[in-house]
C-alpha cells in the first residue's frame, strides 16, 4: 500500500527545496506512526516474556507471518475479529484521500502518520518482530529502524515515480511475500535454539545447565 501512496504524493515539482521539504515530514510522520506501533507491539512482547515462553514467542511469531501470507485475505475477513481492523483501515483510507487532495504544510506529515498505521507484508514483519524482542523500547527501535530502512526505496519511488513502470512496481510486489516468508523461517529457526551463532543461539537455560554439570 505504501508505493501507490509514495507515487500519489501531491509533491511540488517546480520548488526542490520545498519538495524535499515535503517528502522530510511525509517521512518522519511514518516513523512517529512506526514507533508507536513499536512501542505497543513491544509491550504485548515484553509481557509474554515476563511468561519465559521467549523461544516459542520467536516460533509463534514466525508461523503467524508465513500464515499471513500464505492465507487468502478473503478466509481472514470471514472472521469476526478481523472486522474491526478493516473498519480501522477503511477509515484511515478515507482520512488519507482527503489529505492527498490538499497541499497545506501538514498534509504530507499527515500522510506520513495515517500511512504507517495501513497494513501490509512488510509492516507485518516488522510488527511481529517488535513482539519478539520482548521489550517496549526494543519493539519501539525495531520499527524505527525498519521504517528507516524503507526510506531510500520510498523517496526513489516519489522521484521517480514516472520512470517507474507498472510491471517494474508489479514484480516489487511479488518479492514482499516472498521476503515475509523467508523472515519467518529465520523466526522459526532462532526460537528452536540450535546454538548456531548469531542465527540461533541456545537457549540461556542450556548454557546456564551445561556450565553447572562442569563443576
Amino acid at each position: 500500500m505504501c508505493g501507490p501512496i509514495a507515487f500519489m504524493l501531491p509533491v511540488s515539482r517546480e520548488n526542490k527545496v520545498l519538495k524535499f521539504v515535503q517528502i522530510f515530514l511525509y517521512h518522519f510522520g511514518r516513523l512517529l506512526s512506526y514507533g508507536i506501533i513499536g512501542l505497543l507491539f513491544g509491550l504485548i512482547g515484553k509481557s509474554l516474556d515476563l511468561f519465559g515462553i521467549q523461544q516459542q514467542l520467536s516460533i509463534g511469531v514466525g508461523v503467524l507471518m508465513i500464515l499471513v501470507i500464505i492465507i487468502p485475505s478473503k478466509k481472514v475477513q470471514k472472521f469476526n475479529f478481523s472486522q474491526p481492523l478493516y473498519r480501522f483501515v477503511g477509515r484511515i483510507k478515507s482520512s488519507l484521500g482527503a489529505a492527498l487532495k490538499k497541499r497545506t504544510p501538514d498534509t504530507f506529515f499527515t500522510i506520513g502518520f495515517l500511512n504507517g498505521f495501513l497494513p501490509c507484508g512488510l509492516v507485518y514483519m516488522a510488527v511481529f518482530g517488535s513482539i519478539a524482542a520482548g521489550e517496549i523500547f526494543t519493539g519501539s527501535l525495531y520499527m524505527l529502524l525498519f521504517g528507516l530502512g524503507t526510506i531510500p526505496l520510498m523517496t526513489t519511488a516519489v522521484y521517480f515515480s514516472s520512470l517507474l513502470g507498472g510491471n517494474m512496481r508489479r514484480k516489487v510486489q511479488r518479492l514482499i511475500p516472498a521476503f515475509v516468508i523467508l523472515i519467518g523461517f529465520l523466526f522459526i529457526i532462532r526460537g528452536m535454539g540450535l546454538d548456531i551463532p548469531y542465527l540461533s543461539p541456545a537457549p540461556t537455560t542450556a548454557i546456564v545447565d551445561a556450565a553447572a554439570g562442569c563443576h
